[in-house]
C-alpha cells in the first residue's frame, strides 16, 4: 500500500508541475494514461500462476489439517456411540482427549491461515512491484509523459484508460518467458 501512496503523490505532483509548465507551451500535446493496477493485476496470467503454486504449496498441510479434522470427527462420534456404556473416569478422559484435539485443530488452522495470508500478501506485492515495472516500461515505450492511478482521478475519459493495452503486453510478456 505504501508503494501505491508513493506514486500518488508523485502522480499528483506531476499533474501539478504539468499544469505550471504547459501554461507558457499551450501548443504542447501532453499524452496522459490512466491505469487500474488492482484490475491489471486481478487479470494478469501472473496472478493466477501465482495462486497456483500457492495452492501447491499448501495443499500438504491442507490435507494434514483435514485428516486431523476427519480424526477428530471420527473419536466423536465414536465417543458418542460409547458414551452410554462408559464409567465416569472413562467419560472424563474421553472428554478432555476432545478438548485437546479439538484446540490442537484450531491451533493448526489458526496457524495455517495466517500462514497463507502472509505467502498470498508477500506475492501480492512482488506483482505489484512487477506489474508496476510493466506499466512504466509501456509507459516510456508508448511515449507517454503521465500514468495515473484511476483511483485518484475525479474524472477521466475512457479513451485515456491504457489498462488494456498494458494487460496485452503483460500477457505477451508471460507468454514469451512460460513456452511450455
Amino acid at each position: 500500500m505504501k508503494f501505491v501512496k508513493q506514486h500518488v503523490v508523485k502522480a499528483v505532483l506531476a499533474i501539478a508541475m504539468l499544469g505550471m509548465i504547459s501554461l507558457p507551451a499551450a501548443a504542447q500535446e501532453i499524452k496522459i494514461g490512466v491505469i487500474s493496477l488492482p484490475a491489471l493485476i486481478e487479470r494478469a496470467p501472473q496472478t493466477k500462476a501465482a495462486m497456483d503454486a500457492l495452492q501447491e504449496e499448501f495443499a500438504p498441510r491442507q490435507r494434514e489439517f483435514e485428516a486431523k479434522r476427519k480424526e477428530f470427527e471420527d473419536l466423536q462420534a465414536k465417543a458418542q456411540k460409547d458414551l452410554a456404556v462408559m464409567g465416569e473416569t472413562e467419560r472424563r478422559n474421553a472428554e478432555k482427549d476432545l478438548r485437546d484435539m479439538q484446540r490442537e485443530l484450531a491451533r493448526l488452522q489458526s496457524e495455517f491461515q495466517e500462514d497463507l495470508n502472509l505467502r498470498q500478501n508477500e506475492e501480492y506485492g512482488l506483482l505489484q512491484r512487477s506489474m508496476a515495472k510493466e506499466v512504466q516500461e509501456y509507459a516510456q515505450a508508448q511515449g507517454y509523459d503521465l500514468v495515473v492511478l484511476d483511483n485518484v482521478v475525479l474524472f477521466r475519459n475512457d479513451v485515456v484508460d491504457i489498462t488494456a493495452e498494458v494487460l496485452r503486453i503483460v500477457e505477451a510478456n508471460y507468454q514469451a518467458t512460460n513456452k511450455p
